[in-house]
């Protein structure tokens, strides 16, 4: 793997590539909301889910969000805050708002595993964005017995709302239109997972955007990407890097900031809090923009 060199030469070469770049396709993962304050244990976890934590002594809300509760008023109870708190409350971040502000100008395209929806909520483009690990947003059947996705804010927001003593009320659970099975969420966790068709829209413009940019100088920048999913998002950044010469890979990752030799001469490597990062590469662009560079 290629060594990392000091921040500041590599806050000035991603100014550069990021100045000179033709189209740049963004690839975040769970690390990206982290560094925007989004964490799933701590505090945050502690405010909101304190009787389940009581009873069931989760560690963090991901284990809440596995358990098998005996029954779906008490799961809905559950994954009602859960949904409220990561995809429908305090939307407006300054480090999704400061990514969209550097690249104003440029031919982007995004595709994140995240499935909190803080790119089109603070204001990029949805044609533009490719949700590939599914939305906190949306609900599916369980089966499931057909290809399509639901809206759940307004019942969510009433299941917050109306829950009493860690359950919500049973004419609040939901159940498929289609079959009468409980709904689930429309995430990818297993083979159920629903690709629907605004899923399938997503995914061809944005194969459509890397044919486009197969050649040139195009830069492949990647925030947060974990070893979880890494065929999403990193190897293909690696591979397509590796094919056009005139590439730019660039990561930002604290501590994980890493790329394979192959590539780099062509990687620009951010071990470091991504939200600093985000704000040295701006300073250094306003101070170019001031020297007229």
């Amino acid at each position: 793997m290629a060594s990392n060199p000091p921040m500041v030469q590599q806050i000035e070469r991603l100014r550069q590539a990021l100045f000179e770049a033709e189209a740049v396709v963004v690839g975040a993962g769970a690390g990206l909301s982290t560094a925007a304050g989004y964490l799933y244990d701590g505090a945050r976890f502690q405010k909101h889910f304190a009787d389940f934590i009581e009873r069931y002594h989760f560690r963090n809300m991901y284990e809440g969000g596995f358990y098998p509760f005996p029954t779906l008023e008490e799961k809905w109870a559950y994954w009602s805050r859960y949904i409220w708190i990561n995809r429908y409350e305090e939307r407006q971040n300054a480090l999704y708002q400061r990514l969209l502000s550097l690249l104003c100008g440029k031919d982007f395209f995004v595709i994140t595993t995240n499935v909190d929806h803080f790119f089109q909520d603070n204001g990029f483009p949805k044609g533009r964005l490719f949700y590939t690990q599914g939305d906190y947003g949306l609900w599916q059947c369980s089966v499931p017995c057909h290809d399509a996705t639901y809206d759940n804010y307004d019942t969510v927001r009433r299941m917050v709302a109306e829950q009493e003593a860690m359950r919500v009320p049973r004419e609040l659970v939901p159940h498929c239109p289609r079959c009468g099975e409980p709904m689930g969420m429309n995430l990818r966790a297993d083979s159920t997972f629903v690709e629907d068709v605004g899923w399938h829209e997503a995914a061809k413009r944005y194969q459509e955007f890397l044919r486009a940019h197969q050649t040139g100088r195009v830069l492949y920048w990647e925030f947060g990407v974990g070893a979880n999913t890494p065929g999403i998002i990193k190897y293909p950044f690696w591979a397509l890097t590796k094919e056009n010469p005139a590439a730019v890979y660039c990561v930002m990752n604290q501590g994980e900031a890493v790329a394979p030799q192959e590539i780099a001469a062509q990687s620009i490597l951010v071990d470091g809090d991504i939200d600093a990062s985000l704000k040295a590469l701006q300073e250094a662009m306003e101070r170019s923009a001031g020297h007229g560079d």
